[in-house]
């Protein structure tokens, strides 16, 4: 099974988390990193590597963050580069957490659920339009 850690600023990761075991139930092989005010790039640091050095044994690691070049997402791609086959994501929303925990029972390549990832995340930002029915006007009886 492929290893994920979700990080983000602010309570990101733990917020994400609570809705995703509402949805699918509590994971396993899974970390929620929050990155508060409290804590330091080095606190981050060190609690990205503790969460790396607990999902070692995973097919993989799949980091996924929340905004692309913040603090969590530039802090895993380094700590990553320590392990093998770690994969880090910026741009997390619920859908692509929720579609990448569930596949993952059954898919086990981290290219494969990366690819899925990132398809996901993209066609799930979506904007609520009503349409309106046009009616033709009928010129002819019968």
């Amino acid at each position: 099974m492929v290893g994920i850690i979700i990080a983000g600023h602010g309570n990101f990761g733990t917020g994400l988390t609570s809705s995703l075991d509402l949805i699918a139930g509590p994971q396993a092989n899974y970390v929620a990193i929050d990155f508060v005010a409290e804590l330091s790039t080095d606190d981050l640091d060190r609690e990205i590597r503790n969460a790396m050095d607990s999902l070692k044994e995973c097919d993989g690691i799949m980091v996924l963050t929340d905004l692309p070049g913040g603090s969590p997402f530039k802090t895993a791609v380094i700590c990553g580069q320590d392990y093998n086959k770690v994969e880090v994501i910026a741009g997390t929303n619920l859908p692509m957490l929720c579609e990448v925990a569930m596949a993952r029972n059954f898919i086990e390549d981290l290219d494969t659920l990366v690819n899925m990832a990132l398809t996901t995340g993209r066609e799930q930002v979506v904007k609520f339009e009503i349409k309106k029915i046009v009616q033709e006007e009928v010129t002819d009886g019968i």
